[in-house]
């Protein structure tokens, strides 16, 4: 099992604000919070500042994993993913978030290329937001996310990026790895908290006993540097850290 985090149970800040300066009173108010396990950086920011820069600000004051979401990574043609994994290797980043809607070939070539460049990868294969599903009304086939986060296992992958907010489906994505992987093999990472509806302490008792709680504005949109550690730790106390 590839371990990013070491802690069997933690809290993933999202650091989706929208300036350095942000950033880094979020880091420091964070860091020593016990149950932090790391941090995942995404569009926002990188945009506007590059990944190099955002991953330097943040080692400038934690040695915790920084996971990129790449907002959707692994939809492309399989030929990018070596060329993305070498740029977001050599930008410093721990870990990638993948979510493979492009193809069952993407998909393989693009965890291949991250995996061969060091990156612990996180495959999602479904997300937070309403009317994802076809049945719901959306355009991404029911049996997708199953296919997705089973091809992923079977390519080596450890590490999954399930709906927090949408508890069943925690649940049977849970069961499904257990049967390919055994429980204790994998890990799963859910956002979807607190803003999106989710509920930590009912998600925790889905997901089992190694997942991490990926959270953004119940922390980020506290005031202060002191309301966004009080928010920390507010968040971490809602699961069983060690």
């Amino acid at each position: 099992m590839e371990k990013l985090i070491s802690l069997k149970k933690s809290v993933i800040p999202a650091c989706d604000v929208p300036t350095i300066e942000k950033l880094q009173e979020l880091v420091i108010a964070t860091r020593k919070v016990e149950g932090i396990g790391g941090y995942k950086v995404g569009l926002e920011l990188v945009i506007r500042f590059g990944l190099e820069e955002v991953v330097k600000k943040i080692r400038d004051h934690s040695q915790l994993p920084i996971i990129y979401d790449h907002q959707k990574g692994g939809t492309d043609i399989p030929e990018l993913g070596a060329k993305f994994a070498k740029a977001v290797k050599s930008a410093g980043a721990d870990a990638v978030i993948l979510f493979p809607f492009g193809g069952a070939e993407t998909e393989k070539e693009w965890i291949n290329a991250c995996r061969g460049e060091g990156l612990v990868v996180l495959v999602g294969g479904h997300m937070t937001q309403k009317k994802f599903l076809t049945s719901e009304g959306g355009f991404i086939a029911d049996m997708s996310p199953e296919q997705i986060y089973t091809i992923a296992a079977k390519n080596g992958i450890t590490n999954f990026v399930v709906p927090g907010n949408k508890v069943e489906f925690v649940l049977k994505y849970r069961q499904i790895l257990e049967g390919l992987l055994v429980e204790g093999n994998f890990v799963l990472f859910a956002p979807g908290f607190i803003g999106q509806g989710g509920d930590i302490s009912e998600t925790g008792k889905a997901a089992g006993e190694r997942w991490h709680a990926i959270v953004g504005g119940a922390i980020y949109n506290a005031l202060g540097m002191d309301g966004m550690k009080e928010a920390a730790m507010k968040v971490t106390s809602q699961i069983q850290i060690r």
